[in-house]
C-alpha cells in the first residue's frame, strides 16, 4: 500500500506546502511592513495629530480634597474588586492580609501573614494618601509586592475605597 512513490508524493505535497506557506509569509511582510528607508528626500504625506502636546496635562483636585467628601457606602461597592483576596473580620487572612483596621496601622503588621517586606521599605504606616497610591497602582508604589491587583486609576473610587476602610476596626 505505501510504495515509494507514495511516500514521495506525501513527501512533496508537504513540502509544496512548507514553501507555499513561507512564500505567503514573506509576500505579507512585504505589503504590510512599512519601509524605514522611505523615498529619499519626500516629507510626510500628513500628520495624525493625537492632542498630545510637551506641556504638563492639568491635574484635577488633590486627594485631601476628594478624601473630604468621600462616600463611605461608594467604597463598601469599590471594596468587591477587593473582597476576592482580602477579609474585613480581624484576624481572618485570604491571599492578602485582613484589612480590618487598616487605616492608620502600621506596615506588614498582621501576625501569621508572609508579607513581601516590599511596603516597608517605601512606607511605615497606611495612611489614607499612603493607601491612595498604593492602591492607584502596587507594584509602581512598592516594586516587588506580591499584590497582583493592577490597581484603582480613579481618585474617587480610591477615595470611596478608603473612608469605606477608615470605617472597619476603628
Amino acid at each position: 500500500m505505501f510504495d515509494t512513490m507514495t511516500m514521495t508524493k506525501v513527501l512533496g505535497g508537504v513540502c509544496g506546502a512548507w514553501l507555499v506557506f513561507l512564500l505567503g509569509g514573506w509576500a505579507a511582510e512585504e505589503i504590510y511592513t512599512a519601509n524605514e528607508g522611505g523615498h529619499g528626500d519626500h516629507a510626510q504625506a500628513y500628520v495624525i495629530d493625537t492632542g498630545a502636546s510637551d506641556e504638563p496635562a492639568e491635574e484635577g483636585p488633590s486627594f485631601e480634597e476628594v478624601f473630604a467628601s468621600a462616600d463611605a457606602a461608594a467604597g463598601e461597592k469599590v471594596f468587591r474588586k477587593c473582597a476576592s483576596c482580602h477579609k474585613l473580620e480581624e484576624g481572618v487572612n485570604g491571599t492578602g492580609p485582613s484589612l480590618y483596621g487598616v487605616v492608620g496601622r502600621p506596615v506588614d503588621s498582621i501576625e501569621g501573614f508572609a508579607y513581601s517586606g516590599a511596603l516597608e521599605e517605601v512606607v511605615d504606616v497606611w495612611t489614607p494618601e499612603n493607601l491612595s497610591h498604593f492602591i492607584e497602582n502596587p507594584r509602581g508604589f512598592a516594586p516587588g509586592t506580591a499584590m497582583g491587583f493592577a490597581g484603582l486609576p480613579k481618585i474617587q473610587d480610591r477615595a470611596d475605597l478608603i473612608a469605606y476602610l477608615s470605617t472597619i476596626g476603628q
